[in-house]
């Protein structure tokens, strides 16, 4: 199989470059070892910083994360008996987090791979890249 990129890895890093790379019309394959039930359930991190947030709406995939994620603007420590608010929004020109689980970004992200025609092969073996130093590198 022959491909402009090649990705090793169905996280949320491998599928959002994928997208971002069809966005810009490369083709790209990703490989990943696990299976795809797998990727869409391993409980992963769920805070996103405003940054990831906008990228992931700019690229057109934040659609479910707007509608089901939790935008906090702060949060509140507790020490010595006192709470003490970390105003998130006013410290940092109106940025925020938001709490999304990361499977639900791979969620979101292998739907718009598989939506645009992108391919993802689930249990792939022995992937190893090589020949980075030829016209053909492989993977």
């Amino acid at each position: 199989m022959r491909t402009q990129v090649g990705i090793v890895g169905a996280g949320p890093a491998g599928l959002l470059l994928s997208h971002l790379l069809h966005l810009r019309g490369i083709e790209s394959v990703i490989l990943e070892a696990k299976s795809r039930q797998y990727a869409e359930e391993r409980v992963r991190a769920g805070v996103l910083e405003q940054g990831s947030v906008d990228l992931l709406n700019q690229s057109g995939v934040g659609e479910r994360m707007n509608r089901e994620g939790l935008v906090h603007h702060g949060i509140e420590l507790l020490f010595n008996r006192k709470r003490h608010r970390i105003d998130f929004h006013e410290l940092t020109n109106g940025r925020s987090i938001t709490v999304y689980g990361q499977q639900e970004i791979v969620k979101d992200l292998i739907r718009a791979r598989l939506a645009a025609g992108g391919q993802i092969l689930w249990e792939a073996d022995a992937v190893t890249p090589s020949d980075f130093d030829r016209d053909q590198p492989r993977i």
